[in-house]
């Protein structure tokens, strides 16, 4: 164990340079160049006995931090689709949408566990199945937290001042079919 860390950190000393400059040159912010070097040297620590000796170890670490990015770009689009999906669907639900300052201000008001299980529903897409995963807790106990949260945050947007839309008769179908 001791010659392969020490192989590593003599990898690790060589190529961190190269694959840090490779990282900030395709990365809006260094933070995001930092985590794709973190993740890109975690897996090479994981697959060591994979990567290849001398200068073919850097094109290889340019190649996975090169898939690490692509996963990364990933993840910021559909974090921006349901950031677009959750703002869709406040706008649906909102009389106005100056009401938007408010709305962030009733949100931000809620317990973090209620905050955490409405952003798990709305931005990471979980059903009562993924929530009870996440929570390790039943299907059941779930969809109860998930039910008491929406009521606390429904009861602060209405001391807000903040008027819901009923429901359509999809969105019902929709909650009365067990989807969050």
């Amino acid at each position: 164990m001791d010659d392969r860390k020490a192989r590593f950190e003599e990898m690790y000393a060589a190529m961190y340079g190269p694959i840090l400059g490779y990282a900030l040159r395709r990365c809006s912010s260094p933070e995001d160049a930092a985590d794709v070097v973190a993740e890109t040297f975690t897996v090479a620590w994981r697959r060591f006995d994979e990567v290849p000796a001398g200068e073919k170890a850097r094109l290889w670490l340019y190649g996975v931090a090169r898939r690490v990015l692509a996963n990364q770009r990933r993840g910021e689009s559909r974090r921006r689709l349901r950031t677009t999906s959750l703002q869709d669907e406040i706008a649906a639900v909102v009389a106005d949408p100056s009401d938007a300052p408010a709305i962030r201000r009733a949100f931000g008001d809620l317990s973090d566990d209620d905050r955490e299980l409405l952003g798990l529903v709305a931005w990471e897409g979980l059903d009562h199945s993924g929530l009870a995963a996440v929570l390790r807790c039943s299907k059941g106990a779930a969809r109860v937290r998930l039910h008491r949260a929406r009521k606390r945050f429904s009861r602060a947007l209405h001391a807000a001042g903040i008027e819901l839309k009923p429901l359509t008769m999809n969105q019902a179908a929709l909650s009365a079919n067990g989807d969050p």
